[in-house]
């Protein structure tokens, strides 16, 4: 696979991941949904894995290419903190726009109100899928599969656990378990696209190559502090939390320091 062209590879890469989505929810189909607690350790697990890919691949790849264009002085860092901090702006910019339930779909409201919360959170994570898919994208057309494995893994993970907590929301309200396995399996859809764009990008110009990589760092960043690391913190599990992050990231400086 390493000889195919690096935008095939990103889509499949970013399909993989999309289709792990479909993977965590089909506990729901065989009428098994793994606890909250559960569901929470998967997560910081994963945001370990992603923390550790980002500090160790991905913003090294961005500074190995400003090297190429800026031998000497700050100036390479200088890019490549300026990008990750404009990757995890945007990403926020666009987390404002959208309503967000990701926290809590469920809330002590009428029936009506409670299936719209559930649309919204279903909504976000469907949009946030996007930037997931970019930064796996960029990462496998910059540095091939062993680049973009250990992203893969971290963000596979969280779509497992996401996927779950969709088709459980859905399962809560009414939902036949087939209608709440699919739905669940959709929201991934938006991950390939992503994947395609950020390959793209790199392989329009290999001069893009420190910008993308490193604003894929800051929109992982983004999604990892905001959006999975307070998820994981609720009903006093912070230290399960903090401890499910430290293997994740553990085992991945592990496997990247093997792939390499």
């Amino acid at each position: 696979m390493e000889t195919s062209p690096p935008v095939v590879l990103s889509f499949l890469g970013s399909f993989a991941t999309c289709m792990l989505t479909a993977l965590g929810a089909a506990p729901v189909l065989f009428g098994h949904i793994p606890s909250r607690s559960m569901r929470d350790s998967v997560l910081c697990v994963s945001v370990g894995v992603m923390l550790a890919t980002l500090l160790v691949s991905m913003t090294f790849l961005a500074l190995d290419g400003a090297k190429g264009l800026f031998e000497y002085g700050a100036a390479p860092a200088a890019i490549v903190c300026f990008a990750v901090f404009l990757g995890l702006s945007e990403v926020a910019q666009i987390n404002q726009r959208i309503p967000s339930e990701r926290l809590n779909p469920h809330s002590k409201t009428s029936d009506g109100a409670t299936l719209c919360r559930v649309w919204i959170f279903i909504f976000a994570i469907t949009v946030h899928n996007f930037p997931e898919g970019f930064a796996l994208g960029i990462g496998i057309a910059a540095d091939g599969m062993s680049g973009g494995i250990p992203l893969g893994i971290g963000i596979g993970l969280q779509n497992a656990a996401e996927g779950l907590a969709v088709a459980a929301a859905l399962l809560g309200e009414g939902y036949s378990k087939h209608h709440a396995w699919l739905i669940a399996a959709l929201t991934g859809l938006i991950e390939p696209v992503g994947g395609l764009f950020g390959a793209a990008m790199i392989n329009s110009s290999v001069g893009y190559l420190q910008w993308g990589v490193a604003l894929a760092a800051g929109a992982t960043l983004f999604v990892s502090s905001h959006e999975i690391i307070p998820s994981s913190h609720r009903k006093g599990r912070q230290n399960r939390a903090v401890l499910g992050l430290a293997i994740g990231l553990v085992i991945m400086l592990f496997l990247d320091a093997r792939l390499r």
